[in-house]
């Protein structure tokens, strides 16, 4: 086997054998590789130690060089090149206390986490995959290297990285590993929201974000998200729908475009759905209020987690307004008024949230449900060609305006400008300056 190592990696390498030292491109970069995808980076191991490293190219960074690593810079691109190495204990359940380095790559690649990022390459030797990566690639198979409770006892992020590679790849997780995962599960407590975070990320845009139910069944989510436990104990009795709150979700997490905001907003939707439960005198379940205390949940949950503030409050707005237009009867004017309600910028995003959420309810009335939504999208279409305005940035009158025409700043002068975009909003052709600053006059009775 061949793999196409590009010229920098490959100079790296070459320095590295003239020097008189072993040196493979290693993990993730060849796992691509083989799978014809290309790799966003080449990390490179090596016999030669740090100091050696630092010798023979004449630009590096210690990036981590207590742990063997020093990023060898080219050009404009930055490699990463670690002394091969065999880590002592995981006191904190992440990072090694401790590491020896060793001449030998076994000794280097037994370190790893999975098989199928346990092989090493270079043009000399080939492929070296002394764990049986291609062989699980084959079976399309997650598989710990070694003992799968060492594996997650060095390092329980570990866990949530075997679920994510399940996502991405769409492969299912190895037996023994899987239940070492479920024993485990609880010491993901030792890894910080910022980790987990991310691999939740990278699983929830995977081409298998149903992987989540795994993350589920050994005890994942229990740890870092366990209003989703609830989600998926809590039962949806309703002609509208045919899953649980739960398996919904996932449903609807899978219909939509796999772009962060909109994956996270389509997690969230119903996140408040089981402590909004109510039945009925027939046995019908309602979850009245859910999208607005869902809001409030998703930045409590997203703050946990770590997010950025703009991402929670996009994600958020989403939720809150996931649910607006039900019942209504879908006109231009309603099309505006939602667009100034929830904001012009997420009304395209709120479209494919509600175009998913209808995709993973029952099939009862949905061609109308779609039908609804395909109006309220031809008016936002038609909204957005006539330049109507549906915000206060487009409103023909701003605070100076207002000022000049004799008003004082302050509170008044806000409310104002908002009660006339509401005018406007409901009346396009009111958006003149003269016209709206003759409503202003009739207002304060001039």
């Amino acid at each position: 086997m061949r793999i196409n190592v590009p010229d920098n990696a490959n100079y790296i390498l070459d320095k590295l054998g003239q020097a008189g030292f072993e040196a493979y491109v290693v993990g993730g970069c060849v796992r691509d590789s083989i799978l014809g995808k290309t790799p966003s980076d080449w990390d490179v191991t090596t016999s030669a130690k740090p100091e050696d490293v630092k010798r023979i190219f004449r630009r590096t960074v210690d990036t981590g060089i207590k742990h063997g690593t020093v990023t060898v810079l080219l050009d404009k691109e930055s490699y990463e090149v670690t002394t091969y190495r065999i880590d002592g204990d995981y006191g904190d359940g992440r990072h090694p206390d401790s590491v020896l380095f060793t001449d030998k790559l076994k000794e280097d690649l037994r370190r790893r986490d999975f098989t199928i990022n346990a092989m090493a390459y270079n043009d000399r030797d080939g492929l070296v995959d002394i764990f049986g990566g291609i062989g699980d690639i084959e079976k399309k198979l997650i598989r710990c290297v070694g003992v799968p409770d060492e594996r997650f006892s060095e390092d329980a992020l570990r866990m949530m990285r075997a679920v994510r590679f399940s996502g991405q790849l769409g492969y299912e997780i190895d037996e023994d590993t899987l239940k070492a995962i479920e024993a485990h599960s609880s010491d993901l407590r030792k890894i910080s929201a910022e980790r987990i975070r991310d691999e939740f990320v990278k699983l929830l845009i995977s081409e298998h974000p149903e992987k989540l139910r795994i993350a589920y069944r050994t005890g994942l989510t229990k740890v870092f998200l366990p209003e989703f436990d609830t989600m998926m104990r809590t039962k949806q009795i309703h002609p509208h729908h045919m899953y649980d709150v739960g398996e919904h979700t996932i449903h609807a997490v899978m219909e939509i475009d796999a772009e962060k905001d909109l994956r996270l907003a389509m997690f969230f939707h119903d996140i408040a759905k089981p402590p909004c439960l109510t039945v009925d005198k027939e046995g019908i379940t309602h979850f009245h209020g859910h999208p607005e205390m869902g809001a409030k949940m998703t930045v409590d949950i997203m703050r946990r987690l770590r997010f950025d503030n703009d991402t929670i409050e996009r994600v958020s707005r989403l939720v809150k307004f996931h649910d607006y237009g039900n019942g209504m009867d879908i006109t231009k004017k309603v099309t505006r008024r939602a667009m100034r309600k929830m904001g012009k910028d997420i009304f395209p995003a709120f479209l494919k949230i509600k175009r998913a959420d209808i995709l993973s309810q029952s099939m009862y009335l949905r061609e109308e449900k779609l039908a609804e939504l395909g109006h309220f999208a031809g008016y936002y279409e038609e909204i957005i060609r006539d330049e109507e305005c549906t915000g206060l940035k487009e409103l023909a009158v701003n605070g100076s305006d207002l000022i000049a025409h004799g008003m004082s700043p302050g509170r008044e002068l806000g409310e104002t400008l908002n009660k006339l975009l509401d005018r406007v909003v409901d009346n396009p052709k009111l958006n003149e300056k003269s016209k709206l600053l003759e409503l202003v006059d009739q207002w304060q009775g001039i």
